[in-house]
């Protein structure tokens, strides 16, 4: 029986980057999110680390298409702005660099009226 080393890994050069949210994108998005399960708009969610982009889904029921869409990508930072909200039918309703201003197109479903 012989043993062989390994062969090296080359994990810098091989290996593709993924994009993600970090710590204060996920507080914004996911206290938006909070306040919408609480108005019974929103049930479940899903995050995806993608190697362009990175998405957190929001869906009204855990079986269906998402209902929107909250992308990041890094490579739109210069020109429109990495952070885009889609809706389901694929239509981008806010597109910026501002995460906090972008957010607020879907905020606009907390305001109801006093009955």
């Amino acid at each position: 029986m012989t043993v062989q080393t390994p062969s090296p890994i080359p994990f810098a050069a091989g290996l593709p980057e993924q994009v993600s949210f970090n710590r204060q994108e996920l507080s914004l998005i996911l206290t938006l999110y909070g306040r919408m399960v609480a108005m019974g708009e929103w049930r479940d969610y899903g995050i995806s680390s993608l190697r362009e982009l990175a998405v957190f889904s929001v869906f009204r029921r855990t079986a269906e298409h998402p209902l929107y869409r909250i992308e990041k990508r890094p490579k739109l930072r210069a020109r429109q702005g990495m952070y885009a909200v889609v809706a389901m039918d694929g239509q981008i309703l806010r597109r910026g660099a501002d995460l906090a201003q972008v957010l607020r197109v879907l905020e606009r479903k907390l305001i109801r009226p006093v009955e």
